[in-house]
């Protein structure tokens, strides 16, 4: 029997080539943030239109390198990370020493270290490597037992001191919403998560109305009455209503000692918005101002008198919402919304349908981190919540946040891409 001799495929050479190795990727999710950089670089672009700055190129400039590390980083078996999560532990707090020892100043915060000539920023970096810690600590044995959720926040307390004390009071909560996130995708009680967000409630509380903090700090103590296993003497209750009590003393210390002014005024400002408006709430008054007038369909691309004559400080930043509020309106912001909205979706689904623990708890990480900077941003911008320099993701100009959010989304793709293959997607 004679055989037939194989012929050289060209089609098939580039399939195997150039597609099958990202066959797997979640093509949704990884074209969904291609879209929103080529966006926030079109917006940029226009806030800087009339000033000759060329942000929006290296906005792009650094998407393209982006995308470049996401797809290098999706062909990387995420196990990986998982052998040398204690090397990527100890490069990050490294690093954030070195911002304390070695690191540039700008604006009242030392937070950027200058490597060839680039300012690098490594609390940004900072997450994804408190993302991986985290998946690491967490991928064999859950957060169902208390003493687990102590031996999480034992890890990520040094990063997140470092990062603090920059100080850097944005990235700080940034890191909080992930361990919150990813504990309770680790079974805690959600419970426990109450009780580690209620000094804050309650130091908040103590400067605003001391009943409402004596009544908030009594409900805690109920609260890890029927959620913390030591019921013993009561010792639990009165663990809770303690640390309430003792949240408002630091509260009321951190106000007086450790916040900044330009912190502080951002807290009160935010509490009466019209206490000083041509000043400290400058940013979120113009910011309002300008996504209102965008009404319905806005006033169009390039043509928003606001965003023209750069009454909105920062806004190719922090404040790029504003712009596109102002230039395509409500219905441009009701896109720009659903565009994250669907990514946190496509994040939430792979981290479903992950192949382990590992790597659901990658993906809840990066979500974690997405969905609280898009509504903090978002809701600094119209007055729902404190400025608190937070960027939009893969929107704001920023190149250190937006190497992060590809490398995320890198990883998650590598999550995504070694799963078993379905036959229907």
């Amino acid at each position: 029997m004679l055989l037939k001799k194989s012929r050289f495929s060209f089609s098939k050479f580039i399939y195997q080539s150039l597609f099958k190795p990202w066959q797997q990727m979640d093509m949704p999710l990884f074209i969904l943030t291609v879209g929103l950089t080529i966006f926030g670089g079109l917006m940029i672009r226009s806030t800087e239109i009339n000033q000759g700055l060329y942000d929006w190129f290296w906005h792009w400039m650094t998407g393209i390198v982006g995308v470049c590390l996401a797809l290098v980083l999706a062909r990387i078996p995420y196990h990986n990370w998982l052998q040398f999560h204690w090397a990527t532990y100890a490069i990050t707090n490294g690093s954030l020493i070195a911002v304390k020892l070695i690191g540039s100043s700008a604006k009242g915060a030392q937070r950027w270290i200058t490597i060839f000539g680039f300012n690098v920023q490594p609390s940004e970096f900072a997450k994804i490597f408190v993302i991986i810690t985290i998946a690491a600590l967490l991928h064999k044995t859950t957060a169902a037992k208390i003493d687990r959720v102590f031996y999480v926040l034992a890890f990520i307390a040094v990063p997140w001191l470092l990062v603090f004390l920059q100080p850097d009071l944005a990235t700080s909560l940034v890191f909080g919403a992930i361990v919150l996130g990813m504990l309770y995708w680790a079974n805690a009680n959600p419970g426990w998560l109450l009780l580690l967000i209620s000094p804050v409630i309650a130091a908040i509380l103590d400067n605003l109305y001391k009943p409402g903090w004596i009544a908030w700090s009594i409900a805690m103590g109920i609260v890890a009455w029927f959620c913390i296993p030591w019921r013993k003497f009561g010792i639990s209750a009165i663990g809770g209503l303690a640390i309430n009590l003792l949240g408002g003393e630091l509260g009321a210390f951190a106000w007086n000692n450790l916040l900044r002014p330009y912190q502080k005024s951002r807290l009160t400002v935010f509490l009466n918005p019209n206490q000083d408006a041509l000043a400290a709430g400058y940013h979120q008054a113009q910011s309002k101002i300008a996504i209102g007038s965008g009404e319905w369909w806005g006033w169009g691309l390039n043509q928003g008198p606001m965003t023209q004559l750069s009454f909105v400080p920062e806004q190719h930043t922090d404040f790029i919402f504003s712009a596109v509020g102002e230039e395509l309106g409500f219905i441009g912001c009701l896109v720009l919304i659903s565009a994250l909205c669907l990514v946190c979706l496509r994040l939430l689904h792979i981290a479903q349908t992950a192949n382990d623990n590992f790597g659901s708890l990658l993906a809840v990480g990066v979500l974690s981190m997405i969905i609280f900077q898009m509504t903090i941003n978002i809701g600094m911008t119209v007055g729902l919540a404190p400025v608190a320099g937070i960027p939009l993701p893969w929107m704001s100009y920023g190149r250190s946040a937006m190497l992060t959010n590809f490398i995320a989304v890198g990883i998650v793709e590598s999550v995504a891409n070694f799963r078993p293959r379905r036959k229907y997607y």
